[in-house]
């Protein structure tokens, strides 16, 4: 069995990724502050795609800048990500603890961020006509990065092929009923809030007549 340091682990499961998580998962090496490390990433290469990426290749980005859709593209969905995984293979009987999960599917994610930067410095080196290099540079990242998370489920709930593409399509649907319910959830307070602060202005209203 491999041993590695913390930063070479990493580097293992993202280079060798059908037995980088396995060794992960066995060494139990995988560690939640390079994950909030990696998310952060995650988080600044979307604004850093949107804002900073040369006009050629991306619509010049709105005036009004809010870092809300971010956040939610960011960490909401990777959060909706690790409940609705845990939750489903939980119910198929899977081995992975959602911290695992949270570790393992944060490693996955590190190709996707690290196109993204490429992608920014790019647009402000190429021409138009080269877009191609910018959109293969993209689909790398994206597939290294899908083909990373299919093993890192696969490894943290010792799962078979056809069993990951099951849990992974469940987690998708989990995934959808989750931002769902936070959506309603939050709508609700709103309108409780509203309501709330309606009844406070009208009694203060009351008092000072």
């Amino acid at each position: 069995m491999l041993d590695l340091t913390q930063p070479q682990f990493v580097k293992h499961a993202i280079f060798h990724p059908f037995e980088g998580f396995e060794d992960l998962r066995w060494k139990k090496a995988g560690k939640l502050s390079y994950t909030f490390i990696i998310i952060f990433f995650l988080f600044l290469s979307m604004i850093a795609y949107d804002r900073w990426c040369g006009f050629q290749f991306r619509p010049l980005p709105d005036a009004m800048f809010s870092v809300v859709p971010y956040i939610m593209m960011s960490v909401v969905y990777f959060g909706a990500w690790v409940i609705g995984n845990w939750s489903v293979c939980t119910l198929l009987d899977g081995e992975g603890t959602m911290k695992n999960i949270c570790i393992y599917s944060s490693y996955a994610l590190i190709p996707y961020i690290v196109a993204t930067f490429i992608e920014v410095v790019l647009s402000h080196i190429l021409i138009q006509d080269e877009q191609v290099f910018f959109t293969t540079v993209y689909y790398i990242g994206l597939i290294w990065s899908g083909m990373l998370l299919f093993s890192a489920i696969k490894a943290v709930h010792q799962y078979t092929f056809t069993k990951t593409v099951i849990a992974i399509v469940l987690t998708l649907i989990a995934m959808l009923i989750i931002l769902f319910l936070a959506v309603l959830l939050l709508s609700l307070f709103q309108n409780f809030y509203v309501f709330v602060y309606s009844i406070y202005t009208e009694i203060l209203y009351r008092v000072r007549v």
